[in-house]
């Protein structure tokens, strides 16, 4: 069911928190890369959103294979290069290509608004717990530069958000499901699955969410409560 009223919900709670572009930015830098690859590219006959389109047909053949982070993403550039240049792919190019994804690293974690503080609130009340899907090292690197880590009971880096991986986080864990929230950005992964297995749900918008993880929120996905919050910082007038 929805639920949009603001209630106090009572101590004790099990929050299980997205990372990317919910605690910190994530996409915004990606979308850099791809603006910079599309111009590199600078093709005669497709439009910018139509190389857009091939891109995220390629980085979803490869999510398969590869998984999440920067590998998989520099993957995909070179491999929609391949498809759609007339040009032969040196090994000049390939890491010039390779470098717009790699860039991205060199970017410091960039908290997003009020999250330091609406952590330090939450913690006092709640047991947090970081769940993060992606590239182990990469995820467990940003985590440690953000100097969030101290206020999570344990983080989880994951390679696929889907209602099996919830069900293993709540059995790890002792979690019971009645007190367990899943917070964050996407409807795809944060949303919708955890209301599948049978969590509570809060959804974080925020203005550059990946278009791989967009989608349709699904309340009727299973019987517990969902939540939508204007920003970060209002989890503080329901938790």
């Amino acid at each position: 069911m929805s639920d949009d009223v603001p209630r106090k919900i009572p101590p004790g709670q099990h929050l299980l928190i997205d990372a990317d572009d919910t605690l910190w930015e994530n996409n915004v830098y990606f979308e850099r890369a791809i603006a910079n690859f599309i111009s590199f590219l600078n093709h005669h006959e497709y439009t910018p959103d139509q190389v857009r389109q091939v891109l995220y047909e390629v980085e979803r053949e490869n999510i398969r294979t590869h998984g999440y982070g920067m590998h998989s993403f520099a993957l995909a550039l070179v491999r929609c290069f391949e498809r759609l240049s007339v040009e032969a792919l040196t090994s000049a190019l390939h890491e010039t290509i390779r470098g717009f994804a790699y860039a991205i690293a060199e970017h410091p974690v960039e908290i997003l608004p009020e999250v330091p503080e609406t952590l330090a609130d939450l913690a006092q009340r709640h047991h947090l717990f970081l769940v993060t899907k992606g590239n182990v090292s990469e995820q467990s690197g940003k985590v440690e530069r953000s100097g969030l880590k101290q206020h999570f009971t344990a983080v989880e880096v994951v390679a696929e958000k889907d209602a099996a991986t919830y069900n293993a986080v709540v059995e790890k864990y002792g979690l019971l499901r009645q007190s367990t929230w899943m917070i964050g950005n996407s409807p795809k992964s944060d949303i919708n699955p955890a209301l599948e297995a049978g969590l509570h749900a809060v959804f974080v918008p925020h203005r550059d969410t990946w278009m791989l993880e967009r989608g349709e929120l699904r309340p009727e996905a299973g019987d517990g409560r969902l939540l939508q919050v204007e920003s970060f910082g209002h989890l503080r007038d329901h938790f």
